[in-house]
């Protein structure tokens, strides 16, 4: 098996990276080092590994970094060879909820180079895939515009405070929605097409998601008075599968949006403006590693 590491060039020089990747050498894993330094490296990167017969691939970095290597892997149809995460980034989410190691560069790198890899879904938003969650709205504005020196100093929570300046003065989106025969307008203030369960530093927003059942899990927050608070807090806590007076949960596989103003929008990280998009799931799109225990791979008998 030739395993080759895409790391974030941001990351690559970090003293514990480097020594979990030189004890791991020591151990007998041959992992081949690709650091990126400029905007495109990934693609470059992904489409070379392609070309010289790499059967692992493990993403370094935030959850944008293993978007972008999703996304290249699929577009260039490069499927054949598994892909493993070795978390990175500020908030981690995809990795968190996969249980992959995240407090040690080197438990998480060996699960990376020795670990199993099973078959799982992906997104896809108009040409673009993803591999955990697509956020809309309010929730893609805090992502995106979330300054990188206030994630850097306060992790994961400085998504929750830029959202909670942001809040004052949002206003939701309205646009036409359609999924599994139903076409409706609504007046969007969060929403979240979910494979993966968490996104934005830690918020659970679909907690029974798995990555190999086929569906993607949609989840919408409509727009609501400071009197509906406490509605808003009961609908958001119950988790099962529902549609509450402002709080919208469907297991789907397409849903398409449309409106008259751009809608912001977030791919695990990587921020796109559409005023259509059409979201659906890719079945068994490419070979992941996890935990033997992933709580996101569903048994299902044959």
């Amino acid at each position: 098996m030739t395993t080759r590491l895409l790391i974030n060039g941001k990351k690559a020089g970090l003293e514990e990276v480097r020594n979990a990747v030189f004890a791991l050498r020591k151990e007998g894993f041959d992992i081949q080092v690709r650091p990126t330094w400029e905007s495109g490296d990934i693609e470059r990167l992904v489409l070379e590994a392609a070309q010289q017969g790499v059967t692992r691939l493990i993403a370094g970095g935030g959850d944008g970094t293993v978007n972008e290597v999703v996304d290249a892997m699929l577009k260039q149809g490069f499927t054949d060879c598994e892909l493993a995460v070795f978390p990175l980034g500020t908030a981690n989410d995809f990795a968190t909820a996969c249980h992959i190691p995240t407090q040690s560069y080197y438990q998480a790198l060996k699960l990376a180079v020795n670990g199993k890899s099973v078959l799982i879904d992906v997104g896809k938003a108009n040409e673009r895939h993803f591999i955990n969650i697509a956020t809309a709205g309010f929730g893609a504005q805090v992502t995106a515009t979330t300054p990188v020196a206030l994630k850097n100093f306060l992790g994961g929570g400085a998504y929750t405070l830029s959202g909670l300046v942001q809040a004052i003065n949002f206003q939701p989106f309205k646009g036409q929605v359609k999924y599994d025969g139903i076409s409706k307008t609504s007046h969007v203030v969060v929403g979240a097409i979910c494979n993966g369960r968490q996104a934005g530093g830690g918020q659970v927003l679909a907690p029974n998601a798995l990555l190999n059942d086929g569906y993607l899990e949609a989840v919408a927050l409509e727009e609501f008075t400071p009197a509906d608070i406490p509605t808003v807090i009961e609908e958001l806590t119950n988790h099962e599968p529902f549609v509450g007076k402002f709080v919208k949960r469907e297991r789907v596989k397409r849903v398409e949006w449309s409106s008259d103003t751009v809608m912001p929008i977030n791919l695990d990280g990587e921020p796109i403006s559409e005023l259509n998009v059409v979201i659906s799931v890719v079945p068994s799109a490419i070979r992941l590693v996890v935990p033997e225990e992933c709580p996101l791979i569903g048994k299902f008998s044959a």
